[in-house]
């Protein structure tokens, strides 16, 4: 008999722990579609501030918890916690940290202004999701990114963690929404993300590590794109097609589900 095939979904914004917009909409129902589907699902957010701890029933995994990330020679603690969609027969896993995500808003201050450690919150989030995956021993066949937050899960899996017995295989898949930040983000971010298997070469095109430019980082080492929304920004939306990447095209509620799942085969059997 087949081994059920594994899907990680990395995520900005989940509902119900965060306010319905596209993004948390599709990462609330998409995984459990999939999971309806036959699949295997793990799927994890950031444990912002505005997360209701009490009404969501989240607690620690003290099993996972503990680690360190170096950012920029400076060590921050993984937290990990994790609730259930009791609904949807679904986890979902939180990355937490005090420095990053104990705020009360997501990523902007109360001036509306961009928060000026964005770049770190970024990295952190994007390692502590691998970091704690490899603690649980679980190997995906793809890992499906949603939103700018997870843009540099792609180069992750591709150069720093490509060796690793885990990851060998996965492919990911990135999925491009219609948002945007500005300012770009902090200029050293390309220094600040590189370690072991990463090449000044890969980050070069994040020199300026604005939303257009992440985001084309992310096309070229995702191994597919999805576009969450009808329209996408469409500098990147020609840089896409230029790739020569295999992508899918933006579908409606009643059928993105079995449209995505279908494009999950489809990349796992290009492989």
């Amino acid at each position: 008999m087949e081994k059920k095939k594994k899907v990680l979904f990395i995520s900005q914004e989940i509902m119900p722990y965060m306010p319905e917009n596209q993004i948390s909409r599709i990462s609330r129902n998409l995984p459990q579609g999939i999971q309806e589907r036959g699949k295997e699902i793990r799927a994890f957010m950031p444990k912002y501030g505005i997360v209701n701890e009490r009404r969501h029933q989240l607690h620690e995994v003290i099993r996972l918890s503990g680690m360190n990330i170096i950012i920029d020679d400076t060590d921050h603690s993984l937290v990990i916690k994790v609730a259930s969609i009791q609904s949807a027969r679904m986890q979902v896993y939180f990355i937490d940290n005090d420095d990053f995500f104990h705020r009360k808003s997501v990523m902007t201050n109360e001036k509306g202004q961009f928060f000026d450690d964005n770049d770190e919150r970024t990295i952190f989030f994007a390692r502590g999701v691998l970091e704690t995956v490899k603690k649980l021993r679980w190997s995906p066949d793809i890992i499906h990114c949603h939103g700018w937050l997870t843009s540099i899960v792609p180069l992750y899996i591709k150069k720093s963690f490509r060796e690793d017995p885990l990851f060998k295989e996965t492919k990911v898949i990135y999925s491009i929404y219609d948002e945007n930040f500005e300012p770009a983000l902090n200029k050293n971010f390309a220094k600040k993300l590189a370690i072991d298997g990463i090449t000044e070469e890969e980050t070069k095109i994040i020199e300026n590590p604005s939303y257009i430019n992440i985001n084309k980082l992310a096309i070229n080492l995702s191994d597919g794109i999805i576009y969450g929304d009808s329209k996408i920004n469409p500098e990147l939306e020609k840089y896409l097609i230029e790739s020569g990447k295999p992508y899918l095209n933006f579908y409606n509620e009643e059928t993105y589900i079995e449209a995505h799942s279908q494009f999950y085969d489809k990349i796992l059997k290009n492989s």
